[in-house]
């Protein structure tokens, strides 16, 4: 069972990840780790980054200068996607390494933020699963998380797809709004035991 696992940022994803591997032995594939790995000082797209880029965008311990990205690929859409042709291939290499370590019969859960936006993991998998909350609660806990402003949260909401796109792709659902980190175990618990996953 290959389960793509996908929410805004702020939506508690991470969160029902660790549940799936801890009550269900899933076998975990996180992407966005993926990609943070290759953007790290030595990461393996750093050098083809810093060719099409330039040094302004390396820092100084030799990682992705994310805050200055992340300002360019908001203002220019083909500097984006010239990310994306850098960095997609490398992550989809690495994905497939990784979920090809899955003993027979262990879900593999793949953690995509940008699942629906990217338009391919839809066949990509056997069941979607969308971790979703107000739009007020994942400005709040992202805000409380990292210290960016609303302004920059908002930026970055406007940037993935709406909650509608989302649960309109989804053939499951986990509402995370007030929910205590116990009850968010206990609805995961529940998901593992429906027919669907």
């Amino acid at each position: 069972m290959r389960i793509g696992l996908t929410g805004g940022i702020g939506s508690g994803k991470s969160t029902v990840a660790a549940a799936l591997v801890e009550l269900g032995g899933a076998l975990l594939v996180d992407t966005d780790a993926i990609s943070r790995a290759l953007t790290a000082p030595g990461g393996g797209a750093m050098a083809a980054i810093e060719a099409w880029f330039g040094r302004p965008f390396v820092a100084s311990d030799g990682a992705l200068d994310r805050a200055a990205m992340r300002d360019l690929a908001f203002r220019d859409p083909a500097a984006k996607q010239a990310l994306e042709g850098i960095l997609h291939p490398m992550i989809g290499a690495e994905t497939a390494r990784q979920a090809a370590l899955a003993v027979p019969g262990q879900r593999v859960v793949f953690d995509v933020p940008l699942l629906v936006e990217s338009g391919r993991w839809r066949r990509l998998v056997d069941r979607v699963l969308v971790v979703d909350c107000d739009e007020s609660t994942q400005i709040a806990r992202v805000m409380a998380r990292s210290g960016l402003s609303e302004g920059a949260v908002r930026a970055i909401l406007a940037q993935q797809a709406t909650r509608a796109q989302r649960r309109a792709a989804a053939d499951a659902v986990i509402h995370n709004d007030g929910l205590t980190l116990s009850q968010l175990r206990e609805e995961v618990g529940q998901l593992l035991t429906s027919p669907l996953f």
